[in-house]
Parts: C-alpha cells; structure tokens; sequence
C-alpha cells in the first residue's frame, strides 16, 4: 500500500510543518505529481526527495502550479525534480496508457471504476465514449470484453493523437474508434441510435450533455454510466442528490430510466465527491426527437440548435 506523505516526511520535517502538506499524490507512469500548499513551498524539493526514494521507479516529480481549467481539464504542472518531461507510459490492468500528463486529462485514482465499467460491456456492444481522453476506458474495455466498436471522442487534438498510439500500443485497432470533436455535434452528425452503452467521464459536462447521450443509444435503450461531482453535507446523501438531479433532466425529455446502481467514486475535498450512476434508459426516441429534446436545446441558447437534422444519415 502505498504510504501518505505526512508518514514519508515524518522523519524530515517539523512535526508543525506536516499538517501543511497534501497527503496524497499521483504516480502516473514514471512520473509523481504533487500538490503544494503555500507554506509547503519551501519544502518542494524535499518531499520530491522522499517520493523518490520509496518510489524508485520514479523519474520524475511534478508540482501542480496552477488550477485545472478549460475545456480540456488540464493543469499547469512545474517540475521541481528529476526529468524535465511531462510524457510518460502508464500501465493499468495490463493496457499500457502513453500520455502528456500537462497537455491531456489523466486521473490513476479511476482505475477500478475503468475496470467495473468493462466488465458490464456483454458480447458485441457498441459503445460511445462521449469524453475518452486518451483513450482509458476505451482502452480497457476493448482488451478485456468482446465489445465490438468504441466510439471514442474527444474535443482535445492532443489526446487523440495519443488514443492513436495507445491503440497501437494495445494491438486494439478496429475496435476503438478516436473521433475528434464535441460530443453533441458527433453524436448529431454520426452517432444517432447507434449504441448500446454510453460513457459519460467528465463530471464536469455531464448533465448538459446527458440528453445527447440518450439520442445515441440505440432505440433510444441501453446503459448510461454517468458520473458528476456532487456536494454534500453530513446529513446528505452525494448519490441521492446527483439522482435527483438526473431525474429532473431525464423527465424534461420523457426519458423512461430506472438508476440501479450508484457508488461515491472518491471524495475531492470537503463535502465534495465524485459519483457514479449507471443509468438504463427506456424511451420513446421519436417523443424524444420531435417534443423534449428541443425544449431542452432551446434553453440553451448559446448551443446550436440540433432537432432539425437529428437521425439523418451520414
């Protein structure tokens, strides 16, 4: 098991130091990344040290300099030992992951959710992918499933063309399909009734994309695994809250669903979580397409309008 930083640094620092640094931290790869609090600063190069020297495969130790931000969700990562590289190959549950730690979203934390999620893909589904980064779930479904297509997108170039390699590195090719792009528009465009499992692994664009991931299931049914961050105190229940929160966006379009399973992924700060519903849909797609689905776009209008041209072939 791996040990918290505070046990690491017990026998370096002031015991008054500890409590101002974060205990935990990511090893993606050869790479160690680390978030620093202000008084801990000074102390950047001896917790790189001490992380090094349990974890010896470590080249590398990256400190997060500023906020996960845009689109992308990527973070502004300073070097502060070590290689001075953000690149490395990662391994989990046997597929090997190359990726840009600072230019493509990557999270270890979600290894076992990627493998919970590929052991529920039966024989010959098709799954959309609406936010596969480079590709993790993708990946791990096409190697350890018969699943038939993987329909994976994402709007970030950069981890496309690193899905592109990892497809190559994890001999997957055929069934992971890297399409860059929004979601909604590729699910407009190509995607219409086309899968049987949606993945929806961008807490922060889920809800607002959730009607598009109902228009690509096929006829309209089929399994959503969604997740959000969700904010609870003591006395609430995160997964009750994001249940209802996906309640009052699936009635807004008619949606028939039932949620039989939901989990707290991991907690991300006070009061804060990280959910998972897996959300089967029952629906009529025609009531979808002609009535609910327009009012839901028409609320939004900084977002193209999309009813007109929806199921149109290619």
């Amino acid at each position: 098991m791996r040990k918290h930083l505070r046990e690491i640094l017990a026998q370096t620092l002031p015991p008054e130091e500890l409590a101002n640094i974060y205990n935990s931290y990511d090893i993606v790869g050869d790479i160690a990344i680390i978030r620093l609090t202000e008084p801990s600063r000074q102390y950047c190069h001896n917790i790189a040290e001490a992380i090094m020297s349990v974890h010896k495969n470590v080249k590398t130790v990256l400190a997060q300099v500023g906020p996960v931000h845009g689109d992308f969700g990527i973070r502004k990562l300073g070097c502060i030992a070590g290689e001075k590289r953000t690149n490395t190959t990662h391994m989990e549950s046997g597929c090997l992951f190359s990726v840009d730690v600072e230019q493509c979203y990557f999270s270890p934390r979600l290894s076992f959710e990627r493998m919970r999620v590929a052991k529920q893909v039966k024989d010959g589904e098709v799954v959309v992918n609406m936010f596969a980064g480079v590709g993790c779930f993708s990946l791990l479904i096409a190697k350890h499933s018969n699943v038939s297509k993987v329909y994976s997108i994402d709007v970030n170039s950069m981890a496309i063309q690193h899905m592109q390699a990892n497809i190559g590195l994890n001999r997957v090719y055929g069934k992971v399909i890297p399409i860059l792009g929004d979601a909604k528009e590729v699910i407009e465009r190509r995607l219409c009734k086309t899968a049987d499992r949606v993945l929806m692994p961008l807490p922060e664009k889920a809800l607002e994309y959730l009607p598009y991931a109902c228009l690509a299931l096929r006829e309209g049914e089929g399994w959503i695994n969604y997740y959000d961050f969700e904010h609870a105190k003591k006395n609430e229940d995160p997964i009750e809250k994001a249940k209802m929160r996906v309640t009052e966006k699936l009635e807004k379009v008619h949606v028939s669903f039932e949620i039989p399973f939901g989990r707290v992924v991991r907690s991300t700060g006070p009061n804060w979580y990280q959910v998972v519903l897996d959300i089967v849909v029952v629906t009529d797609l025609a009531n979808l397409i002609n009535t609910a689905l327009i009012g839901v776009i028409e609320e939004q209008p900084n977002e193209k309008k999309i009813a007109g041209n929806i199921g149109l072939p290619n």
